[in-house]
């Protein structure tokens, strides 16, 4: 499917789809024609074309007086969007089989300076600083699709600390100083928090920061959890047979390049170049305890290091408490991370995930609530609905 491209209404399967995700989000709504605005908002989201603004999601049903009515169910209105995305996951849960929750960072450029959470943001992406939003989404991720659930808008100082920026983004009294760390794992955990929603391993990348803080607090809540962490995250071996035990804490990668020898191929389907490719990697895993506070017990991990090329230097690290999982097994859960980012530049920008232009904090977030089930339709209805499985087909 080309980037930005969404199934087409009058395919059966989209059909399908589309009625069953409306049935499953609007019916909470109290009244017919708050229904009816998710709903068009929901259609203009998949057939709008350029960037998907208010307005041009207005003129797929109207002219100016259509505008005000979609800008005031967006901005202006009392609906909640949390339970929403609740109902998101329990569709996803019902109609496709995720395997694990993928935290993904996602900047927001942003021209000018009145939207909330605007302010100058480092890009790890682009390896730059920018000067926009930045957001936090949880994704449920399969080797066959996956999509956004829930977000959580990063507020940097300026935002918290200044009334007169709160009040006039309508920020929440209870929204307060957070790190970027800090707010994606806030984001998994609230999914943890919902009703009918099976817990899967969390995937987030820790590279940037205090990562002992996110997997205590993902560990307090009993999600398991699989971090890219960087090379020079201290950590003790655990083995008594392998280099390196007894010595204290070590650099991830020297406990990794010291162990190059026991090297085993495993075998993965790439999912992120459009087909699915066999390809191999070559990796190891060694036990770990986490350095902890004087006097408390260091934590059990498995440490594990992938090369895509035996001639190179390492590729990647993670860290995981699933410690009884085989080291191929972890591997290929990692590789969720690139169907999440495929999805993400092949449908997600295309649905509007970045296109929100106004400057609430709840109109943010209702708007990112149904881009991300526009998202959903786009996924399950694409490849001719392979990876969707209704609840109940119609029939007759």
């Amino acid at each position: 499917m080309p980037a930005g491209a969404a199934p087409g209404f009058g395919d059966t399967v989209t059909d399908e789809v589309f009625g069953e995700l409306c049935t499953a989000l609007f019916t909470a709504f109290p009244r017919r024609d708050q229904r009816l605005k998710a709903e068009q908002y929901l259609r203009g989201l998949l057939t709008a074309q350029g960037r998907k603004s208010i307005r041009n999601i207005a003129a797929q049903f109207g002219g100016p007086a259509a505008e005000q009515s979609l800008h005031h169910f967006i901005s202006s209105s009392t609906w909640d969007w949390r339970p929403m995305r609740a109902s998101l996951a329990g569709f996803l849960e019902r109609s496709s089989c995720p395997q694990a929750w993928v935290v993904r960072s996602m900047p927001i450029p942003k021209a000018g300076e009145h939207s909330v959470g605007v302010d100058r943001s480092f890009d790890p992406e682009r390896g730059q600083v920018f000067r926009g939003q930045q957001a936090f989404g949880v994704w449920f991720a399969a080797e066959d699709l996956s999509v956004p659930v829930n977000w959580r808008l990063f507020l940097p100082d300026p935002w918290v600390k200044d009334r007169t920026r709160r009040d006039r983004a309508e920020v929440p009294a209870g929204a307060g100083e957070e790190t970027l760390e800090e707010c994606g794992v806030a984001a998994a955990l609230e999914v943890a928090r919902w009703k009918d929603v099976t817990r899967k391993p969390v995937l987030l990348d820790i590279r940037g920061g205090a990562g002992r803080g996110a997997l205590t607090r993902l560990a307090t809540a009993g999600l398991p959890v699989i971090a890219r962490i960087g090379a020079t995250c201290r950590l003790m071996v655990a083995d008594r047979a392998l280099p390196g035990f007894g010595a204290g804490p070590l650099p991830a990668q020297q406990i990794l390049e010291s162990l190059k020898a026991l090297r085993r191929p495993v075998s993965w389907l790439d999912i992120a170049c459009g087909s699915r490719t066999s390809r191999t990697s070559l990796a190891t895993a060694v036990r770990v305890a986490m350095p902890g506070a004087v006097g408390e017990r260091p934590r059990a991990m498995l440490l594990v290091g992938e090369w895509d090329d035996p001639r190179r230097a390492l590729a990647r690290i993670w860290l995981t408490d699933l410690t009884g999982l085989p080291v191929g097994q972890v591997l290929r859960l990692t590789k969720l991370t690139r169907r999440v980012e495929r999805d993400f530049t092949h449908v997600g920008e295309g649905a509007g995930l970045r296109d929100f232009v106004g400057r609430s904090f709840r109109g943010w977030n209702r708007h990112i609530t149904l881009a991300s089930a526009a998202h959903a339709v786009t996924v399950l209805a694409g490849d001719n609905g392979e990876a969707y499985r209704p609840a109940v087909r119609r029939t007759g």
